[in-house]
């Protein structure tokens, strides 16, 4: 089955519950940070849907063309950003500075990507299965590959297994969609982040049950 505006809505409301969830197992601060990524990436979806629908013609221009600015708003501005903060913050202090290296790299590459937006010309099309972004880049291989540091380079640097894992599989995916279509990898890797950060919201509702105190009388 191709991707479509009804993929989108789905993967976005679903993530968004996941993640909803996630916010509410969430105890402390630094993983509340980490529980909000499944909720960005699930707006992220919902706001592509009206990006489909515009492209194939059912919503005004006036509705679509904020709609793919804003996608590329959380794609460009957000994302590399918020990612390596919410590893550095749920990191021991030994290891936080690390982390912290790469959110900057990616502050770098927002402030970049986010010029590249504003300045245009931006434009997407439909391609078949996913949504070609076209954004007007200054060494744009050296740009993504930054983006890629900061993203799953920062989970890479993790402490905690889970993220490892998760940073990994992401940056297979990354290798995967470039090699398939380059021209895709801004929608289709951003729709599969958006499934595979409910791997987050798993590990919070297990993480914080099992560490959650028993009743009286039954033995842990």
């Amino acid at each position: 089955m191709c991707f479509s505006a009804d993929v989108d809505v789905a993967a976005g409301l679903v993530v968004g519950a996941v993640g909803i969830d996630a916010m509410r197992h969430a105890e402390r601060p630094a993983e509340k940070v980490l529980a909000a990524i499944p909720l960005v990436f699930a707006a992220h979806q919902l706001v592509e849907a009206l990006v489909w629908w515009g492209l194939e013609g059912d919503v005004s221009e006036s509705v679509w063309r904020p709609a793919l600015y804003m996608y590329l708003v959380i794609a460009f501005g957000v994302l590399p950003v918020l990612v390596p903060i919410a590893v550095g913050a749920l990191e021991p202090v030994a290891n936080r500075w690390r982390v912290h290296v790469l959110a900057a790299v990616g502050a770098v590459v927002a402030v970049v990507l986010m010029y590249a937006v504003i300045r245009g010309p931006v434009e997407a099309s439909i391609e078949g299965h996913y949504i070609s972004y076209s954004v007007d880049l200054w060494s744009g291989g050296l740009i993504v590959a930054l983006y890629v540091a900061a993203t799953c380079g920062s989970m890479l640097l993790s402490k905690h297994r889970y993220v490892q894992v998760f940073g990994a599989i992401n940056l297979v995916a990354v290798g995967l969609l470039v090699w398939l279509s380059r021209n895709g990898v801004i929608s289709l890797w951003c729709l599969w982040a958006a499934v595979t950060s409910v791997a987050i919201a798993v590990h919070l509702r297990h993480v914080n049950r099992a560490d959650a105190p028993a009743p009286p009388g039954v033995p842990r």
